[in-house]
């Protein structure tokens, strides 16, 4: 990389003292007093913070300027795999079918219907048009009204998850006066009447607070609050049951769900609570007849059970176990059909789909491959026997099926097209197992060229996240490919924090026992070089946002071990974060890391492997770390604080930081911008490992 200064950045020690801890924070005032501004409008940002923030993307763009070549051909070689004017398989509701589909060159989804057998295609939402001039743009959720007149749109236009509801005549195409401010994603849920409809609103922490109702044609700040939730570690969303007859309203932190039911049909009574909330007890809810089927782990049903209630009298007291725990095997999500309860399952990193009748005769879906994902959509019919699934792994393309849940007949709708070609057999992909110094055996899922051998000469790219019980599925991902291609190895680490394993395998992962996350994620490095997949100095560790974390963490325990970071909108100023209780994110965090504020304990934990505060005066790898000046989940300074600490206290490097001035959490959410920002991550990497002249391997098996 070219040589050049690093700025400097200003000091302006900050004196905390906490359970009688003192410590200095220089960087403390990088978080403007007036952050919640920030995220409405980043032009409100302080110039001092502005202005150091802005030293930092020169410094990244100056020294890397010479990786721009291989970026651009980063950037050619993942657009190549991707069919532009791609579409997803229709989904029939009643007459009609909806899809998406993109235009040659569009960086964002086009929604579409037709009538079922017709060919007549409407459209309903350009998101290429509907972004306009807008820096930033991401769609949140289209829903069509239950008579097909309408759909309901929200976008976001900011990049800080504060998304706005539309509403527009379908035939006509013509906008309602109807404009819904700081909603959430999920955007709008129909109630029966098409005539209103049921949204989340966020308050001025970015906090799904308040579920509200919105007739069409009243003004939207008369909408009534249907339920506001008080405590502020639970966060609101709203859902529809499979049926389309209950409206469910959730209160959720980490450990522990709550929720309360309405009639689509009578949208305007008051909700109804299924169960009050039990610290830790986890319920969700779906319709079938006169009874709520529900996916709990009441009762220390860990891995999840399913009891049915009568509607009408559907307490705790009242539950029916349905099907019982079964440990190790955990339940995903569940779907009531008319005839069938469907639901996804996984055990030992790999899933399955059960198919079961009510009365409980039931089969199961499954594939005969070392690793691979699949995935299930409910689709917007209840009263029907098809199933519609996807399978990839990580050398298989996303195939989608429509399954007969009667017949056991599947029937493949569409094969992921990769333009540019892909040949699976070129490719290895392998699950391998490492095994903890506690004995617990870590699921590694790899992917490599056939030709690439295993005697420690190649580099790997090792990628994990390992936190709130998020699993990683082992799916078909074209952008890896270039790496793949060049040589190196790809690594998934499935450690505990998350539930690749069962809802165990992430309590083993979290509070006290969270530092089995970081030492899990090293033994699968040391595993890797021990079986010949690389060497030390060769592996470059990813992560992003909680997996920012876990690099951020892991490179502070072991610098030793790895040849490059790259953490994207890493989560590394712990301590402060979650002692920082006006914070959007920082209430429900407790229940995940535990509550620095009140607990002794909990705060010397976290100050462990908080990485912001754990950095030391040794060689470090390269690091690179990436953020959004909008995100509300993992803010802007983290990253910037943690690289200009980086840079004053550690040895080694360069430590870069690149910003995006105008995107939040995701970065942007154009789909062809997205791979310019893979681009510079993987250019990065192969500069890492002094492969940034080399082309990709082509062979014959």
């Amino acid at each position: 990389m070219t040589k050049i200064d690093p700025p400097s950045v200003e000091k302006r020690p900050v004196r905390t003292e906490r359970h009688g801890v003192a410590s200095i924070d220089d960087y403390a005032w990088l978080r403007d007093e007036k952050w919640q501004d920030v995220l409405r409008d980043s032009s409100v940002l302080s110039a001092d913070i502005r202005g150091a923030i802005e030293a930092e993307n020169k410094y990244y763009e100056t020294l890397t300027d010479e990786l721009e070549p291989l970026r651009k051909k980063l950037f050619k070689e993942m657009r190549g795999r991707i069919k532009e004017d791609e579409s997803s398989v229709p989904a029939k509701d009643g007459d009609w079918a909806y899809w998406s589909k993109y235009n040659e060159g569009g960086e964002y989804p086009t929604f579409v219907r037709a009538p079922v057998g017709g060919s007549a295609e409407q459209k309903l939402f350009e998101g290429d048009h509907e972004r306009g001039d807008a820096k930033f743009f991401d769609i949140g959720a289209i829903a069509h009204s239950p008579d097909h007149r309408l759909i309901a749109y929200a976008v976001d236009r900011l990049g800080s998850e504060y998304f706005s509801i539309g509403v527009r005549d379908i035939e006509t195409g013509k906008d309602y006066d109807d404009v819904i401010e700081s909603a959430d994603d999920g955007g709008a849920v129909w109630s029966a009447d098409s005539k209103s409809f049921f949204y989340v609103e966020r308050d001025d922490n970015q906090r799904p607070k308040r579920v509200k109702f919105h007739r069409l044609g009243d003004r939207p700040e008369t909408d009534k609050v249907i339920y506001e939730e008080p405590d502020d570690g639970y966060f609101l969303q709203i859902s529809k049951s499979q049926s389309g007859a209950y409206i469910f309203i959730t209160s959720g932190s980490q450990i522990t769900s709550e929720v309360r039911y309405i009639r689509a049909g009578t949208p305007e009574m008051e909700p109804i609570l299924i169960a009050p909330r039990e610290t830790g007890v986890e319920y969700y809810p779906d319709h079938h007849g006169n009874d709520f089927y529900i996916m709990t782990n009441a009762d220390g049903a860990v891995d999840f059970k399913i009891v049915k209630t009568a509607i009408t009298n559907p307490g705790r007291n009242q539950w029916e176990e349905w099907r019982s725990h079964h440990a190790g095997t955990q339940i995903v999500t569940i779907t009531t059909f008319k005839d069938y309860i469907v639901r996804l399952e996984r055990e030992n990193a790999l899933p399955r789909i059960v198919i079961a009748t009510y009365s409980g005769e039931e089969h199961v879906i499954a594939f005969d491959e070392a690793a691979y994902s699949l995935s299930m959509s409910a689709g917007y019919e209840y009263d029907t026997k098809n199933l519609r699934f996807t399978f990839e792994s990580p050398s298989t393309p996303r195939q989608t099926f429509d399954y007969d849940m009667a017949s056991r007949q599947r029937k493949l709708r569409k094969t992921q097209t990769v333009p540019s070609g892909h040949d699976p057999s070129l490719y290895a992909v392998e699950r391998m197992t490492a095994l903890a110094s506690d004995g617990a055996e870590i699921p590694v899922t790899i992917i490599r060229l056939r030709s690439t051998p295993l005697d420690g000469s190649a580099p790997a790219l090792l990628y994990g996240y390992g936190s709130y019980g998020i699993s990683m599925p082992s799916g078909f991902s074209t952008n890896i490919l270039p790496l793949v291609d060049r040589g190196a190895v790809y690594a998934v680490a499935h450690i505990r924090g998350g539930a690749d394993k069962g809802r165990q395998w992430y309590l083993d992962g979290k509070l006290k026992k969270k530092m089995n996350t970081f030492t899990d994620f090293i033994t699968v490095g040391e595993t890797l070089i021990e079986k010949g997949y690389t060497a030390k100095k060769k592996i470059v560790i990813f992560g992003g946002s909680a997996g920012g974390l876990l690099v951020g963490a892991s490179v502070n325990l072991r610098p030793d071990l790895f040849g490059g970071v790259i953490a994207a909108v890493p989560f590394v100023d712990v301590i402060n974060t979650i002692s920082d209780a006006d914070l959007p994110l920082t209430p429900p965090e407790w229940e995940e890391w535990g509550n620095p504020i009140t607990s002794a304990d909990d705060f010397q934990l976290i100050s462990t492997y908080s990485p912001y505060d754990n950095i030391a005066d040794h060689e470090y790898p390269p690091i690179m770390a990436t953020g959004g000046l909008t995100d509300y989940r993992v803010t802007y300074w983290e990253p910037t604080k943690w690289i200009a600490k980086l840079r004053d206290q550690a040895k080694g490097g360069p430590f870069v930081l690149r910003m995006n001035m105008g995107a939040g959490h995701g970065g942007s959410a154009a789909r062809f911008e997205q791979l310019d920002e893979r681009a510079h991550l993987y250019a990065f990497a192969l500069r890492v490992w002094g492969l940034d002249g080399q082309e990709p391997v082509v062979h014959k098996p």
